[in-house]
């Protein structure tokens, strides 16, 4: 397993998980690489103290694009079954809003709601509002959604 650090357009990094770098050129040379946070398809790979290649892998070194689909299915292979387990309890305990999750985000940030775990739909335009404002949220892979496995 390969990991890249990787940012998008918009300054925000995340990681790629690939099996080997023949696999991370053919998804490159496919445009499968977006970011997980804005679904900006702009993504390149960015320097890392980090990165573990095994003797004889090619490495590419161009950019990168993967759709958030794609690296859900990435992540959720190299993850052990009963981790997959667990992040699937841990949402599940949580309330969801839908297409609310701004509002509800904002009330709960500003004490205007119970605190309380929520999760829900955000467009990119409001994620990276509720993200200007100070409010901590995450994305979650699809893998780990209740209704999506």
């Amino acid at each position: 397993m390969i990991v890249y650090e990787l940012a998008c357009a918009q300054g925000h990094r995340f990681e790629g998980w690939f099996a080997s770098g023949e696999d991370y050129a053919q998804q490159r040379e496919r445009a499968l690489v977006t970011c997980p946070i804005c679904d900006d398809g702009h993504v390149e790979r960015v320097p890392s103290a980090r990165v573990s290649v095994p003797k004889g892998a090619p490495v590419a070194t161009a950019p990168v694009n993967q759709s958030p689909a794609s690296t859900a299915q990435t992540m959720a292979s190299a993850l052990p079954p009963e981790v997959i387990a667990q992040l699937r309890d841990m949402v599940k305990q949580t309330e969801n809003v839908g297409r609310r999750f701004p509002e509800e985000a904002r009330k709960i940030h500003y004490e205007e709601a119970p605190a309380r775990p929520i999760r829900g739909q955000a467009s990119a335009d409001e994620a990276k509002s509720l993200s200007d404002e100070g409010i901590e949220f995450a994305s979650l892979p699809p893998f780990l959604l209740p209704d999506q496995h």
